[in-house]
């Protein structure tokens, strides 16, 4: 049996881990957002393209660095991962600022783009679980899951944030527990597992 000190993911919760889509070139870097991480990527497009790239691997949340996106999508070549890979850039500004709504509508437009990049997938779910849409957040990021994705912990503990908030507590303790093999080093799912009492029967 599984039982946690808390049951319900209140606003000061641990945030949903945003991972973002890989361009022509992968270069994921976890930031701290109030006690979780974000994951951005390195694109090798135009000049704002490159900008709203460092500005999401910078783990920036400004409107400059939001414009700097839009410009590229807007004036700039870029082929389908470098595009697909600003939007969810882009995304995951708004998602640092917790604009659920808006980085959504960016990571609907990555998987137009893009619809077999994972990450993007990721990232929808981490906003879905981030709006409290935890059975919507659990399909994308099995989805993600199945795609492939750079940063398979970040998929599972947002998968286990999701978990939680549907009161599967078991599958959550599962999920974090995966995240942690993963990624050993990485701080915010040994957190959570620690939140867990495990009773053998």
């Amino acid at each position: 049996m599984l039982s946690t000190s808390r049951r319900v993911l209140p606003l000061g919760s641990p945030s949903v881990v945003a991972v973002a889509a890989t361009a022509a070139l992968v270069a994921a870097a976890a930031l701290a957002w109030a006690g979780g991480a974000r994951a951005a990527v390195t694109v090798l497009g135009g000049g704002l393209a490159r900008e709203c790239s460092n500005a999401a691997l910078g783990g920036l949340s400004d409107i400059r660095s939001e414009e700097a996106c839009t410009q590229a999508l807007s004036t700039e070549f870029l082929d389908l991962r470098d595009r697909a890979g600003t939007y969810v850039n882009r995304g995951v500004i708004k998602l640092r600022r917790r604009e659920f709504a808006s980085a959504e509508w960016d990571f609907n437009r990555a998987i137009e783009t893009k619809p077999d990049l994972g990450e993007a997938y990721v990232n929808r779910g981490a906003a879905w679980v981030g709006a409290r849409r935890y059975s919507d957040g659990l399909a994308d990021i099995n989805r993600a899951l199945e795609l492939g994705v750079s940063e398979p912990e970040k998929a599972y503990y947002n998968r286990a944030l999701a978990h939680e908030g549907l009161d599967d507590l078991r599958a959550a303790y599962f999920d974090y527990r995966k995240a942690v093999e993963l990624k050993p080093d990485w701080d915010p799912p040994q957190k959570e597992l620690a939140r867990f009492t495990v009773e053998r029967r």
